[in-house]
């Protein structure tokens, strides 16, 4: 609560020196523009008389936080939030003399804050509640400039009493009076290639240079994986055999199947040490024991599963079906953990090409659209690195859209439910009835944190409306608007990029590949948009582009619109019996 920064520091304006005039080299040096951003350029130095002794206790500051925020809330924050516009606008040197807020300058706050923007995350909480936190600092912690050498030390603190959080700046060695406040953007990171992509945002450099080729990661990369997710695989054991006539007992916390399995050769038993089948919602761990001490029982996933599920994952296993670039039906991506420098080279060369740069950052491991970003401002892409771990996908430009007449040609997305009976030999089955999600607001490529727009992800939002049409009905509305597209053709290309997945995810041994453990099953469903490509012959033809693969889906709707859906699933899985199910073999 005391406000005395200014007896240890004072705020300097840079000025950009005349050529013409004669100036001391060394000064030149000492007070160039470190930051290229729009308007004057500042810097914070030390002017205490006495210095600064960094194992006073006393050297310790704290900073407040003038923005907080998250990025889909922003612009509408701006918008609203009165002098925010102005605060900000003035302290990242954008001109702006209105009253009112206009798009124009808001726009600029938006492109030119990743240069300014801190984050940190709740550990606790819901899924929504731990979505990052953007914030930008007040008008002295902004101005502490970049330094491969820095003098401070800046961290975020979450002080709970006042549920409020604030920047701690400490010295990291004596300073006397005229010495620069500095601290490292790039903070912990020793690698100089990945430094230099780290801070481009302030040090705009071209690294063209890089190959942006991106092979499939090493084996070590899927062995450290499996270790990190505790998993412990199975031994081999013989696929066991069950009597043909037998009733297995099932044990569950899955209340739609609970309350929707209804097939005579199926009972629910609250005792997990007599169940033939283990169908949980969580995830399985110790395969090991289970293959030892129960090898005939049956669970409903597969060891190595994540391979698929987990985004980062899904695109790497997916090389192995079209070379570095990726197979055809998936958007080219980037770890941006470990392929950094390659993404920036691949954006530089586009940009210089005049190619379409929209990018969209996902979660590796969150659902539901969260924490998911559509953006053609290279600085935002490698910021968001910052906040939780990301792969970044190529945004698909020209979807093909459905004519809505409420709202005109908008965005969908369709969902297959895959069922994986056996990895090896491969055997797939999809469900015959895929679910769709619109959009609600008819698509262009503008207006990126518009999620009606962009999005088609409508069940979470609070008062959103979900636009729901069955796929008895789309079909025929679908062929109305693409005549020479009929559905059983583009589902003939979806069906192939399925098997083609599962086959890339099966080719090698775990922990490389999904374990082929013969008591293993699953469910999961696969999101897809199509998207126009033209062909070898110049035709134009519908790209499926497969978005993300998922464990356990929520099969509420399966089970509202079709009562049996269950005992197929049941069926097909555990007893082999496909004949009067409702379901098709993909391998």
């Amino acid at each position: 609560q005391v406000f005395d920064a200014g007896d240890y520091f004072g705020i300097m304006q840079v000025e950009e020196v005349d050529e013409e005039e004669e100036v001391d080299e060394e000064m030149e040096e000492q007070f160039k523009k470190p930051n290229p951003g729009n308007g004057p350029c500042f810097k914070v130095i030390v002017t205490n008389e006495n210095g600064l002794q960094a194992s006073n206790p006393n050297s310790v500051f704290l900073v407040d936080h003038a923005w907080t925020f998250r990025v889909e809330h922003a612009r509408q924050q701006l918008r609203r939030v009165p002098g925010l516009l102005h605060r900000m606008a003035s302290l990242m040197g954008i001109p702006f003399h209105g009253e009112v807020p206009d798009e124009g300058s808001i726009e600029q706050v938006l492109q030119e804050m990743w240069k300014y923007n801190q984050t940190y995350q709740l550990s606790q909480g819901t899924a929504e509640e731990k979505v990052p936190v953007w914030y930008i600092m007040d008008e002295f912690g902004s101005r502490i400039q970049h330094s491969d050498q820095p003098s401070f030390a800046a961290a975020p603190l979450f002080y709970i009493p006042q549920q409020i959080a604030y920047t701690i700046l400490w010295p990291l060695r004596d300073l006397e009076t005229g010495d620069e406040v500095t601290r490292d953007f790039a903070h912990g990171e020793t690698d100089r290639l990945i430094r230099k992509c780290i801070l481009l945002p302030w040090v705009p450099t071209e690294v063209l240079d890089v190959s942006c080729f991106t092979p499939e990661p090493p084996d070590e990369h899927y062995q450290a994986i499996l270790e990190e997710n505790k998993e412990k695989l199975p031994v081999a054991i013989n696929p066991p055999v069950y009597a043909k006539d037998k009733v297995f007992k099932v044990f569950t916390d899955i209340q739609q199947v609970l309350k929707n399995l209804r097939h005579p050769r199926f009972v629910f038993t609250d005792n997990e040490a007599e169940a033939d089948i283990l169908y949980n919602f969580s995830h399985f761990k110790d395969y090991r024991k289970l293959s030892e001490e129960k090898p005939e029982v049956m669970v409903n996933q597969f060891p190595c599963e994540n391979l698929l599920t987990v985004k980062d994952c899904l695109a790497s296993i997916a090389r192995r079906a079209g070379g570095p670039d990726g197979p055809r039906w998936l958007p080219r991506t980037f770890n941006l953990q470990t392929e950094l420098p390659q993404f920036i080279s691949y954006f530089q060369q586009r940009d210089r090409r005049g190619e379409d740069n929209h990018w969209i950052c996902k979660p590796w491991n969150l659902a539901r659209s969260l924490d998911t970003h559509i953006t053609n401002n290279l600085n935002s892409i490698i910021r968001h690195r910052e906040s939780s771990p990301k792969v970044v996908c190529k945004y698909i430009e020209e979807p093909v859209l459905f004519e809505r007449e409420d709202v005109g040609r908008v965005k969908f997305d369709v969902r297959y439910v895959v069922l994986l009976r056996s990895a090896r030999p491969l055997q797939l089955y999809s469900y015959d009835v895929f679910w769709l999600r619109f959009s609600n607001r008819a698509f262009s490529l503008d207006d990126l944190d518009d999620y009606e727009k962009h999005f088609t992800v409508m069940n979470y939002a609070p008062g959103v409306t979900l636009k729901q049409v069955h796929c008895e009905d789309f079909i025929p509305l679908f062929e109305k608007q693409y005549p020479e597209y009929p559905w059983t053709m583009v589902q003939a290309s979806i069906f192939k990029a399925f098997a083609e997945l599962f086959q890339a995810a099966s080719s090698k041994p775990a922990p490389l590949g999904i374990c082929d453990y013969p008591s293993s099953r699953a469910v999961y469903a696969i999101d897809l948009m199509l998207k126009w490509e033209t062909n070898r012959d110049g035709r134009r033809i519908m790209q499926p582009q497969i978005l993300e693969v998922n464990f356990n889906p929520d099969c509420d709707r399966a089970c509202q619109y079709h009562p049996t859906f269950f005992n197929d699933v049941f069926s097909t899985l555990f007893l082999d019996e496909t004949d009067n199910c409702h379901v098709t073999r993909i391998v």
